[in-house]
């Protein structure tokens, strides 16, 4: 257990008290089971990016509130200067830098994803809304229910975000893309 997923378990436990939510209600919306949520709320078991972004939204707040515990200054723009953000780095394979971290009641979440070369064949995962992905530089897989797709510079996947999916850097080199999630 790292100091950073306590935290962040600590942190969802005390959001869904606030909200008065039982862990069997809470589990229910998630899509997770109740040992599966424990583990989440004790630190033991490293969280998805597509269980934090259906958590934040259920429990309204914003997914870096519940990643980092900082409630950013918001306020009606943000301006994100290059190689800036919020850097959000969850799992080794997959980096996320947050393009709107300080915009407030936003109705999408931008993203600047890189995803490290790995062999094996990613772990894909689900969250509710839609999902825009534009490849930056790099190639990589894309993977949806079980459909494969390799993707190019410029090559862009606009997709049901219900539906599991994950990608894959290609050529033993880094691919980054953008990446906006809509709830």
């Amino acid at each position: 257990m790292t100091e950073q997923l306590r935290e962040i378990g600590l942190r969802l436990s005390a959001l869904r008290s606030i909200a008065e939510m039982t862990a069997e209600v809470f589990c229910e919306k998630v899509g997770v089971t109740t040992e599966v949520l424990a583990a989440y709320e004790k630190g033991e078991l490293d969280f998805s990016f597509s269980f934090l972004y259906n958590a934040a939204r259920i429990l309204g707040v914003d997914v870096v509130d519940l990643m980092s515990g900082d409630s950013p200054h918001l306020s009606d723009w943000c301006i994100v200067r290059n190689g800036e953000g919020y850097a959000i780095d969850r799992r080794a394979a997959y980096k996320y830098n947050h393009l709107a971290f300080t915009f407030r009641k936003k109705k999408a979440e931008p993203f600047l994803v890189t995803v490290e070369p790995k062999g094996d064949k990613p772990v894909q995962h689900a969250h509710d809304g839609q999902e825009f992905n534009w490849l930056v530089s790099g190639r990589m897989c894309f993977f949806i229910a079980d459909k494969e797709y390799v993707l190019e510079p410029g090559d862009s996947v606009y997709f049901n975000a219900s539906i599991p999916h994950a990608m894959q850097a290609l050529d033993n080199s880094p691919a980054q893309f953008l990446a906006v999630v809509m709830g």
